[in-house]
């Protein structure tokens, strides 16, 4: 139980439905659908809608999506892959013969098509109840007439102030005509990007690949050099997969497949469970074991998780728990690595997620994102849409898995989480912030099922991260703890801004009720009913 005299949050808890995300209004947008007699999966497409308004620095309706959706009496969830492809001319002979040595997070050429609207078409097409017209009512609204700017939307806006002052389509939608950026309390009205949900929510997906939305998108790309054609927007199409899986402490754990980067969150998980249960969540043996498993389980990422359609990923391998145990097993207690061995051998020396459960059981995790903040910064400003730039996944070195390639899908790092025993949905669940979602969902689910934490008490533990030979620390390790890590040899730095968000919502099949917790370093709530 937390200390009440402490600041913080209680879990959110109900008897009957609830929903967990990042902005108030979206987490009032799916009660208000589940309420209308909408499942949860209908909850989750209103809720991200809303937020592709409201919250636009993380997503928007020119992102990419992924969902996990489990039936009540559903063996394993249903899964979706909504990421994008690479334009039809994307050949790495044009990035040789222009010169261009790597891809520029901020051009027309990490723009892929975006897939978050085919998703939500067919995923309520095929799973909805309400249809796609009823579940963009809200986001209309909010995009017409306005919204609140809450603190965090404040601080993402200062934050990307220089990559959206670059672009004209941004200036037009978001700086005021004394040339500001929103600021917190202010009120944000979007009435382009309401014409296209409105045109939307008549005519469907068609409105956004055809016509005149991705004539603008189209012409936008084209005029800061793209090579994305109306074709490739026509073509755009998402795709059902069979989830991925893995055991921890007695449940089971499901992802989607590559090329997400669900298949390290499992790997995590593996070694986690390999290893021994520390003392306490933020102790020094733990958070030093963590980062040794987070650096291993990315350099096997970054070596091999691709589009499966164009590489051979060695899913087996990472996916088995011998291997992890082996990785695990190299790790020196009280020393970090020097040097990690090649991926893939033995070792033996960083977006909105919506977490939603309805009435019946039903239980959505979903999550849509531009990649990093307002994806390229790239604004088509006819139509509203703010461009992600998920090809920034890719690399212009010939021969990688991840090598630029015509109607390529990039290495996604989006990822969706589902825990279920016994045949049973147990917790949708996801962890937000790019590149850090594998780690930050090991260390939610190991914090709640090795430690007896709850959702929201999880959720608020202060974070670590290991990228790129440093360790990034928020500000609630202590400077005690970091000591010690830096006496291990590890390179810290302390962060300026948090470590993305993150949703959950446990299920109790003993009492039969909902317990949710959503991340403070959001403006977001867990609220049910």
């Amino acid at each position: 139980m937390r200390d009440l005299h402490m600041p913080g949050r209680s879990a959110a808890r109900a008897t009957r439905a609830m929903a967990a995300t990042s902005q108030p209004s979206s987490t009032l947008a799916a009660l208000e659908i589940m309420k209308a007699g909408g499942n949860a999966l209908d909850a989750a497409i209103a809720a991200c809608a809303v937020q592709c308004v409201t919250e636009p620095g993380s997503t928007g309706i020119g992102g990419d999506c992924f969902v996990l959706w489990q039936p009540k009496g559903a063996a394993k969830p249903i899964a979706y892959n909504g990421s994008g492809r690479a334009p039809a001319k994307a050949e790495l002979a044009y990035f040789q013969n222009a010169g261009i040595k790597a891809l520029d997070p901020r051009s027309a050429h990490v723009v892929t098509v975006p897939g978050a609207i085919d998703a939500w078409s067919a995923l309520s097409r095929d799973h909805g109840k309400l249809g796609l017209d009823r579940l963009l009512q809200a986001a209309i609204g909010y995009a017409e007439n306005g919204f609140a700017v809450h603190e965090r939307t404040a601080a993402d806006f200062a934050s990307s102030a220089d990559k959206l002052a670059g672009d004209a389509g941004a200036r037009a939608t978001y700086f005021n005509s004394q040339g500001a950026l929103p600021k917190a309390g202010d009120v944000l009205r979007q009435p382009a990007l309401a014409e296209t949900l409105k045109a939307i929510a008549a005519k469907g997906r068609d409105a956004f690949y055809a016509g005149a939305v991705a004539e603008d998108i189209v012409a936008t790309l084209k005029a800061k050099g793209g090579l994305q054609e109306i074709s490739d927007f026509a073509g755009a199409a998402g795709e059902y997969v069979d989830p991925i899986q893995t055991t921890f402490r007695g449940y089971d754990v499901f992802q989607c497949p590559p090329n997400g980067v669900g298949t390290i969150a499992l790997l995590m998980m593996n070694m986690i469970e390999a290893m021994p249960v520390a003392a306490s969540p933020l102790a020094v043996d733990r958070l030093h074991r963590l980062i040794e498993a987070n650096r291993l389980a990315y350099r096997d990422r970054n070596a091999f998780i691709a589009d499966p359609k164009f590489s051979d990923v060695p899913l087996a391998t990472l996916l088995s728990k011998d291997y992890a145990k082996a990785l695990t097993a190299g790790i020196d207690p009280l020393k970090a690595a020097t040097n990690l061995p090649p991926a893939g051998m033995t070792r033996h020396a960083d977006t909105v997620y919506i977490s939603v459960v309805d009435e019946d059981g039903n239980a959505c995790s979903f999550i849509n994102s531009l990649f990093k903040g307002f994806g390229s910064g790239i604004v088509a400003a006819k139509s509203g849409v703010v461009l992600q730039n998920r090809g920034f996944g890719f690399v212009l070195e010939e021969g990688h898995p991840n090598q630029i390639a015509p109607n390529k899908r990039p290495m996604h790092t989006i990822i969706p989480g589902m825990l279920a025993k016994d045949g049973a949905a147990v917790m949708p669940f996801g962890v937000m912030g790019g590149h850090f979602q594998p780690i930050g969902q090991s260390y939610v689910l190991s914090s709640m099922l090795d430690f007896g934490l709850n959702p929201q008490e999880a959720l608020d533990l202060p974070r670590i991260f290991a990228y790129d030979g440093i360790v990034e620390t928020e500000n609630g390790i202590d400077a005690a703890t970091s000591a010690v890590l830096a006496q291990r040899g590890h390179v810290l730095q302390r962060l300026q801004s948090p470590h993305g968000g993150g949703q959950a919502i446990w299920i109790d099949q003993a009492s039969g009720t909902l317990v949710g917790g959503s991340d403070p370093r959001k403006d977001g709530l867990a609220l049910g009913y």
